[in-house]
């Protein structure tokens, strides 16, 4: 069995993106690397062969790529996005408030899909870990790497 550490958790949406990722990868990529290495073979002499050198790195990295996909896919663990809950918990959407200013809206997600820029939040970070269990009304406190204490009030999880 898995240790709790070693499962990814992602949602459906994140999954579908990281498998399409890997079949780009493995159907368009590989063969398309493969190709420049031949043909940097057939241009002649590779030890001084840019071209070559160049294919080489691109292969090495599409082949790290595809085994950190498929390792995170194995590792995988759908997260469902709760409904009717009145707790916050992976998966779930929480409007809240910042020190009393706008709304505004964060789903948690596992850290493999997390993009705070998207409202994509880790269960894993400050923020995250602190909204975890609470409920509509709590106050989830965060300090910054610079020492501000910043107050999150849940208005709504949905």
């Amino acid at each position: 069995m898995d240790r709790p550490e070693d499962v990814v958790f992602l949602t459906a949406e994140g999954r579908d993106k990281l498998a399409d990722e890997l079949r780009h990868l493995v159907d368009v990529r590989r063969p398309a690397v493969a190709a420049m290495i031949k043909d940097a073979k057939e241009a002649g002499d590779i030890s001084e062969n840019a071209g070559y050198d160049e294919a080489k790195d691109q292969q090495a990295f599409v082949e790290a790529r595809i085994a950190h996909l498929e390792d995170l896919l194995k590792r995988a663990q759908t997260i469902e996005q709760p409904n009717g809950t009145d707790q916050v918990s992976l998966g779930s959407q929480v409007t809240v408030s910042e020190n009393g200013g706008p709304a505004e809206i964060f789903r948690l997600v596992g850290s493999t899909e997390a993009d705070p820029r998207l409202g994509l939040i880790s269960n894993q970070s400050p923020l995250g870990k602190q909204l975890m269990g609470r409920r509509i009304g709590d106050v989830a406190s965060v300090v910054t790497p610079d020492g501000d204490r910043l107050s999150f009030t849940i208005l709504e999880i949905g």
